[in-house]
């Protein structure tokens, strides 16, 4: 017997080997696959924060994302049910004022905006009946409360781990509207100039009152000639000058646009290419525009520049000085002008090159300016009109008078003329460029480089 018995437990350990070697080895089980949209293992597809990402409310997911929270709220989801109050995408795209937009998709407001999108989310399953008001503690940390009547989709998303409720606007924590409050008020405050100590009057000594406020698009305080460059012995380019600093008007371009308009009336052409090529007045008379002093431009004509002699402008800074006589800091128009004459009989107005100042007179029908011989007839009225800039056409170059009181040379020779006729309807003269400018460019060269100017080349 125990022979057999032996024999018998041999085949049956045999057996068991030989049906071990025949079945395929186990693998190890694997973990639950995660969710598509959650990123993180443990969060299945049929959860809540899954359901909010592929739902309506897409501007609250792409806020989610952005304030880095998919780790934490599923942390939230791990511990136990949620409830997510979700704006609607209107509350948060048309509706939300764009500054406070702005302050919470800026990186340093980014512990704002995780605030904000927590405020929204509740650690535990709420269902809302139509007469009930929600006062819960929120995962922000402060509490809210929240009637039915401000709910607009109730249950729209029920899961096995939370629910989301539709909301007609967006939720901002009291920390969060502080925060905000604080960084507008100081951005208001930044832009404001500090204000020196308080001086005290010698004379009276009392305190100075300050000045009062200047009204928007009031004219500076300043004169315009303590707003002028230096003049070109002292800065070969317009330095900048004292001035209000507000710039409420865009003076280059109106400068750019007055001598278009003399190049397309034609007849002024030479006038042109010294305002752009030979001086630098254009930019001048458009930063003096820019800080709100408005300019009167007495134009010579071209048959006027082409009786200047190269002796006139051969001196260094003399067509700066010749022009300046031409620019009145006034707006003045041809209506105002001849009024002024025939009321006052002779008028006498500044002009930019101090203390010099051009007497105009009625004459003839016309606004005669200057004395003697050397004056001129308003030629052409108004050929540029904009309320800050006007030009009124002469046939003359008009020339300061001496230092002793009398003529200078050249307006004793000039000849006499009479009064021109104003030419609405007379034809213009042919357009002709560059002939005075030619002459100038020759006597310059000798103190200034000829590579400066377009027209000199």
């Amino acid at each position: 017997m125990g022979l057999r018995a032996l024999f018998l437990l041999f085949s049956l350990a045999a057996a068991a080997l030989a049906a071990e070697q025949q079945q395929p080895p186990q693998r190890p089980a694997l973990p639950p696959p995660s969710a598509g949209g959650a990123g993180a293992p443990g969060v299945s597809s049929n959860s809540v924060l899954v359901a909010l990402l592929d739902s309506r409310y897409t501007e609250l997911a792409e806020l989610v994302e952005k304030a880095l929270l998919l780790q934490a709220l599923e942390d939230a989801v791990g511990r136990g049910s949620v409830t997510i109050l979700a704006p609607r995408n209107e509350a948060l795209d048309r509706d939300l004022d764009p500054e406070f937009r702005r302050f919470l998709l800026e990186p340093r407001n980014l512990r704002a905006l995780q605030s904000l999108l927590l405020f929204h989310v509740l650690p535990a399953r709420v269902h809302l009946s139509p007469s009930a008001s929600i006062s819960h503690q929120t995962l922000a940390g402060e509490p809210l409360e929240l009637a039915a009547a401000a709910v607009t989709r109730p249950d729209a998303v029920v899961r096995p781990d939370g629910v989301i409720h539709g909301i007609e606007r967006l939720l901002v924590p009291r920390s969060v509207q502080e925060a905000f409050n604080r960084r507008r008020s100081l951005a208001a405050i930044s832009a404001v100039l500090p204000t020196g100590a308080p001086e005290v009057d010698p004379r009276t000594h009392r305190l100075k009152k300050p000045a009062p406020p200047v009204p928007l698009g009031a004219p500076p305080a300043l004169p315009v000639w303590d707003a002028m460059a230096p003049g070109p012995s002292i800065a070969p380019a317009p330095a900048p000058g004292p001035g209000s600093g507000k710039h409420h008007f865009d003076g280059h371009s109106q400068v750019k646009d007055f001598i278009q308009t003399l190049l397309l009336y034609g007849g002024y052409n030479e006038l042109a290419d010294i305002l752009v090529n030979l001086t630098s007045l254009a930019t001048e008379m458009g930063r003096l525009v820019s800080e709100g002093y408005v300019l009167t431009v007495l134009a010579p004509n071209d048959e006027a520049m082409a009786r200047l002699t190269t002796d006139q402008l051969s001196e260094p800074g003399s067509p700066e000085d010749i022009l300046y006589y031409h620019m009145i800091p006034e707006y003045q128009t041809e209506e105002s002008m001849y009024n002024a004459v025939r009321r006052f009989g002779k008028v006498r107005y500044d002009t930019l090159r101090l203390p010099h100042k051009v007497t105009a007179r009625e004459a003839d029908g016309s606004v005669k300016f200057g004395a003697g011989e050397g004056s001129a007839y308003l030629f052409d009225p108004d050929i540029y009109t904009d309320g800050r800039i006007s030009v009124q056409g002469i046939d003359a170059v008009l020339l300061p008078p001496a230092e002793d009181g009398g003529q200078s040379p050249a307006a004793a020779a000039a000849p006499a003329r009479r009064a021109p006729a104003v030419t609405g309807a007379t034809a213009k003269p042919k357009l002709r460029r560059g002939k005075l400018l030619e002459g100038a460019c020759q006597f310059m060269g000798v103190f200034v480089r000829r590579s400066r100017f377009a027209s000199c080349q």
